[in-house]
């Protein structure tokens, strides 16, 4: 991985374990064996495959080599993780910390990738001590980061910048579920909640995402990118650094989850006025995004009852999806998320398309059928039960953006946005019912009272002009008949490359 003359570091081996001929054995020198017992403790801590990539990462990270920082990161790092700690946390930073030299920026960013492992892995065992550790260490690196006069001397692979915005986000969105379960704490956690309102306080939250999209400038940049000009030319001192661009672009898909899970959609959406998701762009850079922005869009566009919207960002995002699919054929805790949330955002497209029916890209729509046929069709029939299933597993997990009241009785608390965004749904969905019935007798008769057409519905006038009054506000129904004609050029043209590629085959396979 490195050029193996430098003296300084011996060859990088992730799956070295320490091994007793690396000391001396007891000498009867009480001194020289202290010495020994705190060496092969401290190997025992840190096995010696760690030890050389902590090292090699600290070297990659001060020298800015981002190549090699990025394949230390995605790669040597997940298989240290499945091979030395697969259910238990990283070394912690006291044993670490003399490793790398009690350099400071690196142990921060240690730091993160030993909270963000912690809350991947063992979240079941997180003390509340540990998620206000982790809230002062973020505080830490983004103070480095904002306060400086200049830009810091400091590169990280998109991946990884990425991820530190997605785990920031999601680490408040934990913190303040375990909040909410008063039932679950005892009095002196209680007690410690109350008086540390700052912690994970969703003002800090989004004052970080916002100063980083103002000390970035990525706003007018992407004004200027998007109609054909140089981003570079209104960046400014920060902007033109890839670590303030990417974090400030990167905050703006943050800005969108973070109001998507406080119910405010038209924000949400609002936040991402200056880029156009259709258009490759920075974040196609790491797919994760990408799809993570597709999924809160979408899922905005559907609340907002913006349905022919929601179905366009879903088929898009899936298509990409299934035509990149060996990207994401590695068992890795990304790979595994972004197949939760694939499945996730086929359910929330069948929603929409029972809600709007319209046409779709056919292998996108085989794939529906194909993993949720069943459920479409339940869905189809007005199975309310079925909505609110599809809804709550396919829903993000909402949040209060205030903390609960301490001194009242324990109740859930933390279910109470789930509960009040599946309402507005439902509430949707109990009025879209009739929509399909209403269509079927618009499409069949052409002119017709409205008493009589409400006499076959079984409603009185009133009602059911009530009814006709709500889809037109909502442009949701129209007197011409809404049936997708098929294309049948495309469906021609495909088939005759189809014969073509065939004939081509056949024909490389006869005797010249």
């Amino acid at each position: 991985m490195y050029a193996q003359d430098d003296a300084m570091f011996p060859e990088y081996d992730p799956y070295a374990y320490p091994s007793s001929h690396d000391y001396d054995f007891h000498t009867g020198d009480p001194r020289q064996d202290l010495e020994y017992e705190r060496q092969f403790s401290q190997s025992y801590k840190v096995p010696e495959g760690v030890r050389n990539f902590l090292v090699y990462l600290r070297k990659a990270i001060g020298e800015g080599n981002v190549y090699e920082i990025q394949d230390l990161y995605e790669n040597s790092y997940v298989k240290l993780t499945e091979r030395y700690f697969k259910t238990t946390p990283w070394p912690e930073v006291k044993d670490v910390s003399p490793i790398v030299q009690d350099d400071e920026i690196f142990l921060i960013l240690y730091k993160e990738l030993y909270y963000h492992h912690l809350y991947a892995r063992v979240q079941g065992c997180l003390t509340i001590d540990q998620r206000f550790e982790s809230y002062y260490n973020y505080c830490d690196l983004f103070n480095y980061i904002l306060s400086a006069e200049g830009p810091v001397p400091l590169e990280l692979p998109n991946q990884w910048l990425w991820e530190i915005i997605d785990e920031f986000i999601y680490q408040f969105q934990s913190f303040s579920h375990y909040r909410s379960r008063l039932s679950e704490k005892s009095e002196d956690e209680i007690e410690l909640l109350r008086t540390s309102p700052k912690i994970w306080n969703v003002h800090s939250v989004l004052n970080v995402l916002h100063s980083l999209v103002d000390k970035s400038n990525i706003n007018r940049q992407l004004e200027v990118y998007t109609s054909g000009g140089d981003p570079d030319s209104v960046a400014g001192e920060f902007g033109r650094h890839p670590l303030y661009k990417m974090l400030g672009y990167f905050s703006l898909v943050g800005l969108l989850r973070l109001h998507s899970l406080l119910g405010d959609y038209y924000q949400a959406i609002k936040v991402l006025e200056n880029i156009e998701l259709n258009k490759k762009s920075l974040y196609s850079r790491v797919p994760a995004c990408q799809i993570t922005t597709y999924y809160y869009v979408g899922f905005a566009y559907m609340m907002m009852r913006r349905y022919a919207d929601a179905i366009r960002t879903f088929a898009d995002i899936l298509l990409y999806v299934q035509r990149t699919r060996q990207m994401f054929q590695h068992k890795t805790a990304q790979a595994e998320e972004i197949s939760k949330q694939t499945d996730r955002m086929y359910h929330l497209l069948a929603i929409c398309l029972v809600l709007h029916p319209q046409l779709i890209d056919e292998s996108v729509l085989s794939q529906l059928k194909e993993k949720h046929g069943d459920k479409m069709l339940r869905l189809q029939k007005g199975d309310l039960q079925e909505f609110e299933n599809s809804f709550s597993y396919s829903s993000p997990k909402f949040l209060s953006p205030v903390p609960p009241a301490y001194d009242s009785i324990p109740t859930n608390y933390h279910k109470q946005p789930f509960v009040l965004q599946l309402k507005v749904f439902m509430d949707e969905v109990q009025q879209q019912l009739m929509l399909p019935t209403i269509r079927s007798y618009l499409k069949l008769y052409t002119t017709m009272p409205i008493s009589k057409l409400a006499a076959f519905l079984d409603m009185d006038e009133d009602k059911f002009r009530t009814h006709l009054l709500c889809f037109k506000v909502r442009d949701m129904i129209h007197i011409a008949d809404t049936k997708v004609a098929r294309r049948y050029g495309d469906f021609f043209i495909r088939q005759i490359h189809r014969f073509d590629e065939l004939y081509r085959q056949i024909a490389a396979l006869q005797p010249v």
